[in-house]
């Protein structure tokens, strides 16, 4: 048995943005949730959003402050503007960061209390909202986290250095808006660092003991997608058909998050830029992706000959014995192609000697997607993981 509940209204492809004159509520007020960067703004996005916002009658302001690694601190002072000012919808236009930050924001501008005593995991307090959210509209600018197709949230923590998930039933965005006109300015390095957290989002839910029939036929759609159009969108940022495709795919994948689950990839790509908030996300999964998926090669072989099928390898190239390594060879190929073959996690004070730190960490924050893997990771095995993606 299975479940699939997806209640988000999606406008998706080019021009998409204009559906914000046609909101599926009423609204007064919106409070505009958007990252620290200069991005939004130097592009025009956040005038047009405003100015969309405008013509429908509804006026808007603006939290601006949201870091790339989301902080607890910022939640709260965003969900305190909210309800100083009155506001009755949330916006979050960005990447996954704002878009997080603004189904936080629209938890605790309607419920008492900090944040943490909502997080099920760490030292949070796993209580339930007695309320439900406000409602949130998804205006994503990168084609990566999916979060404009899923209830999740990541935040940190910045006292403990946790970073772990939120969400409920009530975090789904009533609305969403996937633009790739909004996307064609994302640098290449970002590029392809999102394109890698989508692909992966769909990797571990296809592999997750979480996976049903519908995720799976998505979670594959969405890896071919990325592996045919990820190195067209990291070449040539402006090609408009590439971009289509990789913002497609990332919503499928969010919906796969939905519907499946990641894995333990993501509890340790968590830990570590918890510990080292300047390590992006996409980058940190990147690093792991080879020591990780090796350690699954018997346990997951079929599945791997059919990702990597997806993702244009000739598999009968390999022994019948070592078919299912072609996916681990087509993921290198696809980082080679995209010009980041080797991801440096020391530039950012990863430090191979913390490994073990690093493991319990990951462990003691999100230990729940360690029971998504397709067999339990030995703590040993972990930290191994980690000492080889330390470069």
């Amino acid at each position: 048995m299975f479940e699939f509940y997806m209640p988000s209204q999606l406008c998706i492809g080019k021009g998409a943005l204009e559906k914000l004159k046609q909101l599926p509520m009423e609204a007064a007020k919106a409070c505009i949730i958007t990252t620290n960067g200069r991005s939004v703004k130097k592009y025009g996005y956040l005038a047009k959003v405003e100015q969309l916002l405008k013509e429908s009658g509804i006026e808007s302001i603006l939290f601006d402050k949201v870091q790339a690694n989301p902080i607890r601190k910022h939640v709260m002072a965003a969900a305190q503007l909210v309800k100083k000012e009155g506001c009755d919808v949330i916006v979050g236009l960005g990447g996954g960061s704002a878009i997080d930050t603004a189904k936080c924001v629209a938890a605790m501008a309607v419920n008492p209390g900090d944040l943490w005593d909502y997080i099920g995991d760490g030292s949070g307090k796993g209580m339930d909202p007695s309320n439900s959210s406000l409602p949130v509209i998804a205006i994503p600018t990168t084609a990566g986290t999916g979060s404009e197709a899923d209830p999740w949230a990541v935040t940190t923590n910045e006292e403990t250095d946790e970073k772990i998930d939120f969400g409920n039933r009530f975090s789904f965005p009533v609305l969403s808006i996937v633009d790739p006109e909004l996307m064609v300015t994302v640098p290449k390095r970002l590029t392809v660092f999102q394109g890698f957290d989508a692909l992966f989002h769909a990797t571990e839910g296809y592999i997750a003991a979480a996976a049903n029939p519908i995720s799976e036929i998505l979670s594959l759609r969405a890896i071919e997608l990325i592996s045919k159009n990820l190195p067209l969108a990291a070449a040539d940022g402006k090609n408009l058909g590439a971009r289509s495709n990789m913002a497609l795919a990332s919503t499928i994948s969010g919906i796969v998050e939905s519907i499946s689950d990641c894995t333990s990839s993501h509890a340790i790509a968590h830990a570590l830029s918890g510990k080292h908030p300047k390590l992006t996300h996409g980058e940190c999964l990147m690093a792991i992706c080879l020591p990780y998926y090796e350690h699954f090669l018997e346990d997951a072989g079929e599945r791997y000959i059919k990702m990597a099928e997806v993702m244009g390898e000739d598999v009968k190239t390999f022994d019948v014995k070592e078919r299912p390594r072609a996916f681990l060879h087509a993921l290198e190929r696809l980082m080679t192609q995209c010009g980041m073959r080797h991801i440096h996690m020391s530039q950012y004070g990863v430090n191979k000697n913390r490994a073990r730190e690093y493991a319990q960490f990951a462990y003691d924050t999100m230990s729940g997607l360690f029971d998504e893997d397709p067999r339990r990771l030995t703590f040993d095995e972990t930290v191994d993981i980690i000492e080889q993606a330390i470069v």
